[in-house]
């Protein structure tokens, strides 16, 4: 049991630093876009659906509203995306790409393959981590209280 609790030994600790490896490279690839990570998962969302609504962006982003709204306004300052209040119920805003988003996503998906590509993981172990990820987080997600 003490070979358990070494913090070596801890999943928890090996997904934070994992998590953290991959921050620094998120950053670094989209610096020369002045985009933060969670900035470009909005744009991976919206490259997949545009013109959604910011709650529905936020579920799917599983980010609060108080999190989100602050980043698309910047988002919007620097020209990726406008937000548009539905005229039919004010109280949903939609989210629409910007021309500098669709010019931008090839150059964006570029670099982050490149990067993805460095640290030498084959497509075949791509897929296998990310089973073994999304599994990881529905055990988590629905575990007994």
């Amino acid at each position: 049991m003490e070979e358990f609790m070494l913090l070596e030994n801890q999943l928890c600790f090996a997904v934070y630093e994992t998590a953290s490896e991959f921050n620094k490279l998120y950053t670094s690839a989209l610096q020369p876009f002045n985009l933060t990570y969670p900035q470009y998962l909005v744009l991976l969302s919206l490259w997949e659906t545009d013109s959604v609504t910011v709650k529905e962006l936020g579920e799917k982003l599983s980010l609060g509203t108080g999190t989100l709204t602050p980043m698309l306004t910047r988002m919007e300052a620097n020209g990726w995306l406008r937000k548009e209040r539905s005229k039919a119920d004010e109280r949903r805003v939609f989210i629409h790409l910007e021309a500098k988003a669709l010019e931008q996503k090839q150059a964006i998906t570029n670099i982050i393959s490149k990067e993805i590509q460095s640290c030498h993981i084959e497509l075949e172990e791509y897929k296998q981590l990310m089973e073994r990820l999304n599994q990881l987080h529905h055990k988590l997600k629905n575990r007994v209280n």
